[in-house]
């Protein structure tokens, strides 16, 4: 079995698994999860070496929280392997187009309800989910911040941003731990600037929606349903949030033609999304990427991409990240970039 990787950011100092277990997939909006499928892929990203788990309070309305929260308590009651480190986010509760809603009540009740259902007493790491773009320049939302991190409620904080542009205006805000955004073959700009300017204030990037909503897994097809409540059903059009979280805002067809192209650079020498995987790895500043699973098998098969790559496949990986980038700016860099 290849060994997991691990990284240090000097904000969080603890060390984390490369590939992450990203938890919206067994909390909801990703069709059907049973309790037994979550704990399976919980069991298996632990047994595969992952030890960084993020998820969100309104994943599930707090379920898949409290699947993490039970994780933790089953590890601790066996004696087993230190705690994995747990991110959680906040702030989707509140009203995403009213930024007076952003109160501390708000905020410090949104904590507690997490520290409850992760039972945890103080919490790894809190990101602001997604708010709205007026709240990044609003000292009162991070000073509550700062506040819960000085008592002990939280260990460090961070956001999980929507564009670019919000990310660099966090990099401002001195305490900020983390910066969560999409990065992925069919998302290129965050390698423009935001991942040197993270990496010289050592923030952590958390790389989420890394396979595309599935699409960087090369198993869909034109002719592919999802389920009413998978929101690659019902948020291909930024429906319900951002459209960015679904396909990574890349037009479904188009799309294709895109893993099309990157599966024709492998060759069959690598599965995509493995390759997807380890690209966003090589990328300098990254910490972490956090797919979801809807399986334990899934897990495992994510887990794997986070070893060193060998001589081999970092010569597959040379010739993939050719066909990345020329691919963006053939299909996607004129809808994609501009937007986010």
């Amino acid at each position: 079995m290849m060994s997991m990787q691990y990284r240090t950011p000097s904000r969080l100092s603890r060390p984390l698994s490369v590939i992450g277990q990203g938890c919206w997939q067994i909390g909801a909006d990703w069709g059907e999860v049973t309790d037994d499928s979550a704990r399976a892929v919980l069991d298996a990203a632990l047994e595969a070496g992952i030890t960084f788990f993020d998820t969100a309070d309104v994943y599930g309305d707090g379920r898949s929280e409290q699947l993490v929260g039970a994780m933790r308590t089953r590890l601790a009651e066996s004696g087993g392997a230190e705690a994995p480190f747990v991110a959680t986010k906040a702030s989707r509760r509140a009203d995403p187009f009213a930024p007076e809603t952003f109160t501390e009540q708000n905020l410090r009740a949104w904590v507690e309800r997490s520290r409850q259902n992760l039972a945890m007493d103080t919490l790894d790491l809190v990101q602001l989910h997604c708010p709205p773009p007026a709240i990044y320049r609003e000292d009162r939302v991070f000073d509550v911040l700062d506040a819960l991190a000085e008592e002990k409620k939280i260990a460090a904080w961070g956001v999980s941003v929507e564009t670019c542009q919000e990310a660099l205006l966090s990099l401002e805000r001195e305490h900020l731990a983390s910066i969560q955004i999409i990065l992925n073959p069919f998302r290129l700009k965050p390698l423009d600037e935001v991942l040197l300017a993270a990496a010289e204030k050592g923030v952590a990037i958390i790389t989420r929606v890394p396979l595309a909503s599935g699409l960087l897994t090369g198993k869909f097809s034109p002719s592919s349903q999802f389920a009413a409540n998978d929101h690659r059903s019902f948020n291909r059009h930024g429906e319900a949030f951002d459209q960015g979280e679904t396909f990574s805002g890349v037009e479904y067809e188009t799309g294709l033609t895109a893993v099309a192209r990157l599966e024709q650079a492998l060759d069959g020498e690598m599965p995509l999304a493995e390759a997807s995987l380890r690209w966003i790895l090589a990328q300098p500043g990254v910490t972490a990427a956090i797919p979801g699973a809807s399986s334990g098998e899934q897990a495992r098969r994510n887990a794997a991409a986070g070893s060193a790559p060998t001589a081999e496949q970092e010569a597959v990986l040379e010739r993939f990240d050719a066909a990345v980038h020329e691919t963006y700016d053939e299909l996607l860099r004129e809808t994609i970039h501009p937007r986010w």
